[in-house]
């Protein structure tokens, strides 16, 4: 009956929102109970991506993602901060007013000198244009050993090739060193995109940890973190290279990536595999299921 309660409170949460914001709340998917908040302050455009468990409010915070390309690593990580500490000091209670309106305010405060999203699929530079963004990353530990790292076959589709990438992290300096562990190999390294996305659990606050990168490809990242939310897997980090041939995909790139990003994380058995008990196939098949309406839509 607790799951009953969240849903009639999740539903007076969501008409009120409806109704105070306009043009800045949508429904992005109905079935999933995921929305969207679209801030726009001084031409920077941001959005706030937001899925509710059918734990929230009493007993989990929503799963969230921030879109703005244009933000620093460390504004992201103070964001995601106060957000955190909002549901923190309301837990059980309903938090995305309080959220949308940290989140607004906060971007009052950012740096107008900022490049604005690009919402279209355009043509990529070559691959040899294109730096090695972790060649030279600052580790935290240069000592750490990278977690092994699983590498799906690639396929190619109307002359694009993708590739997923899965490995096991539980913190940001394990995220690091997977990417550049990756970018050592130089095939990997002149791609023309390597999205990822990650997720992790901390035991201690019971909060997520998780972000992407679209690497240049548009809103790749927030799919990608949309596909592990969906597939409910924790502690990973999957990354997809992208090998453009020349021929716009359109929108069935999103779903060629999380195939590709589906393969890696199958072979790292990160999705329940064909030996387990009957209900964690049938979860597992429920998951999939679920995943193949979403990127059908």
């Amino acid at each position: 009956m607790e799951n009953d309660d969240n849903l009639s409170k999740q539903m007076d949460e969501i008409e009120a929102l409806s109704a105070i914001y306009p043009d800045e709340w949508k429904t992005e998917d109905e079935a999933f109970r995921t929305f969207s908040a679209t801030i726009t302050e001084s031409g920077r455009v941001a959005t706030l991506l937001i899925t509710l468990p059918a734990e929230y409010p009493a007993t989990s915070p929503p799963f969230y993602l921030l879109t703005a390309p244009w933000m620093k690593e460390k504004d992201r990580d103070e964001i995601y901060n106060q957000l955190e500490q909002i549901y923190l000091e309301n837990a059980g209670e309903s938090i995305l007013h309080l959220w949308i309106e940290k989140f607004r305010e906060y971007l009052q405060h950012q740096d107008s000198n900022v490049e604005k999203d690009v919402h279209d699929e355009t043509v990529p530079p070559i691959a040899e244009e294109i730096p090695n963004k972790f060649k030279s990353l600052d580790l935290e530990d240069s000592k750490a050993e990278c977690p092994s790292i699983i590498s799906a076959d690639p396929f190619t589709e109307r002359k694009s090739t993708f590739q997923g990438h899965a490995a096991t992290v539980t913190n940001t300096s394990q995220v690091k060193l997977v990417l550049a562990k990756l970018y050592e190999n130089r095939k990997i390294a002149q791609a023309t995109h390597n999205i990822y996305a990650y997720r992790m659990y901390n035991e201690q606050t019971k909060m997520w940890i998780q972000d992407c990168d679209d690497d240049g490809e548009t809103h790749a990242g927030g799919r990608l973190m949309h596909l592990l939310q969906i597939l409910d897997v924790k502690n990973v980090i999957v990354v997809v290279s992208r090998w453009f041939g020349g021929i716009l995909l359109g929108g069935d790139r999103f779903k060629l990536i999380n195939n590709a990003a589906r393969d890696a994380l199958e072979m790292g058995t990160y999705i329940a595999s064909a030996g387990s008990d009957d209900v964690t196939k049938k979860k597992s098949k429920k998951r999939i299921d679920r995943e193949k309406r979403l990127v059908a839509g």
